[in-house]
């Protein structure tokens, strides 16, 4: 869901309401939200991805709107539904109809919001008919008046999405840096030329979808472009979209191939785009690909797997796999391995069995105790899968130490396969029952 319109409408204010955490900078300033910012956020059940769009100014020359002007672009190309800002205290302006004349042009979905309605008289909303996109939705955001009722009429468009999209394949997400040999270990998977393959960084600029099927199981392999550091970008336009799409193909994955380049140190945006995927809660595999240019002794994937360890130890259930995409080395075991870390991730574990792995790690090392007063665990339960979350009701979850949260889920990691995928651990404080 893409929301744009032009500076100053109140954008970020809504943003930020929805996803319930100051995520975008709100300020009176045109042109503060330049880049797009993402956040998921979840309706009357259904989930969804926010991209919070800078102020849209066409006929300014500045470099900087020209960038913004690129960044909404990308966002309105790749969204399923888009929500037109307008402001109700100025009115409509010469700029409304600039931008929904592109609304217009992308054919898709647009629901247009008046917003700052503070007194919440609808007949202030009447003058935006003109733009031609349909019933105005008036909001105030600042009072938060409206806003269900928007949400609302915005969910009603993703049933149609969901049900063009219906696939039940297995989608596996191949990301990394650009000219790590992603596009080759895809070819390499699918058996064929699928996706151009190129020594030439930023070849591949979408997210290329290729189905197949392997053991009478399908697939869905996702090619996507290499994401480069923001300062390493020079053509932002076709960057912007690339990476974008990127984030879209993680987003939309159930396992996620995390492709390095062994012949090069694991760099600083190897370990980026690793923890955008385990913040994602995707489960995941390593792929430590070009592994016949390397000189080998016995002990050189030891000290890979080190280095692997040091500079991923957010994420220390990580599988690393050493391949080749060109020579076909290891390359056959890689669908064996997704199938393995989707199923970790997709783990339910009773209460009776769970509760009891708790109660065992908490007789083996007591909680502390904090400021005379020591942390109670009541009983755990387990709402969700794809990541695996599990809820831990306490007597006092300020109580619960980083240190013993860290424990807690190391013992439910020796109790459970969960390599290869992130788990969840939450704490809800509940009164002791007498």
């Amino acid at each position: 869901m893409a929301i744009v319109g032009r500076p100053n409408v109140g954008k970020s204010t809504f943003f930020n309401k929805i996803c319930g955490k100051r995520i975008s900078i709100v300020k009176d300033v045109p042109g503060v939200t330049r880049d797009r910012i993402y956040a998921d956020a979840e309706w009357c059940g259904y989930n969804f991805t926010m991209v919070d769009t800078g102020g849209i100014e066409l006929k300014s020359d500045d470099t900087m709107f020209r960038h913004i002007r690129t960044q909404a672009q990308a966002a309105i190309d790749l969204a399923d539904v888009i929500l037109f800002f307008v402001d109700a205290k100025s009115g409509l302006v010469s700029s409304d109809y600039d931008v929904a004349e592109i609304l217009r042009q992308s054919e898709k979905p647009v629901v247009l919001v008046v917003n700052k309605l503070d007194n919440f008289d609808l007949e202030q909303t009447y003058d935006f008919y003109a733009l031609g996109l349909g019933e105005p939705f008036g909001i105030s955001c600042e009072q938060s008046l409206g806003l269900g009722d928007l949400l609302d009429e915005v969910v009603k468009f993703f049933d149609a999405v969901e049900e063009e999209d219906e696939d039940f394949s297995l989608k596996i997400a191949v990301v990394g840096r650009p000219n790590v040999g992603k596009s080759s270990l895809v070819n390499r998977l699918l058996g064929f030329e699928r996706v151009i393959v190129s020594d030439v960084a930023g070849t591949t600029r979408d997210a290329i979808d290729t189905p197949f099927t392997y053991m009478d199981k399908q697939y869905t392999l996702i090619d996507t472009a290499g994401m480069r550091r923001k300062r390493a970008i020079e053509d932002e336009s076709v960057e912007d979209y690339s990476v974008m799409r990127t984030i879209s193909a993680i987003s939309r994955a159930d396992v996620v191939l995390i492709v390095m380049d062994s012949s090069e140190e694991i760099s600083e945006q190897d370990v980026r785009i690793a923890g955008y995927v385990h913040e994602q809660g995707k489960p995941n595999i390593i792929v430590m690909n070009k592994w016949d240019k390397i000189e080998k002794d016995t002990h050189t994937i030891e000290k890979y797997m080190d280095a692997l360890k040091r500079d991923l130890a957010f994420m220390d259930y990580f599988q690393a796999v050493f391949v080749s995409a060109q020579t076909g080395l290891r390359t056959e075991k890689l669908i064996s391995m997704v199938d393995a870390a989707y199923i970790n991730a997709s783990q339910r574990i009773s209460t009776g069995v769970l509760n009891d792995v708790i109660a065992e790690a908490v007789a083996m090392s007591e909680p502390p105790t904090h400021s005379g007063k020591r942390l109670k665990i009541m009983y755990a339960t387990q709402p969700e899968s794809n990541p695996p979350k599990f809820v831990i009701f306490v007597n006092d979850e300020k109580l619960v130490h980083f240190s013993y949260r860290r424990y807690l889920e190391n013992s439910l990691r020796k109790a459970f396969d969960f390599s290869c995928t992130p788990i969840k651990l939450i704490f809800n404080s509940k009164k002791e029952e007498k």
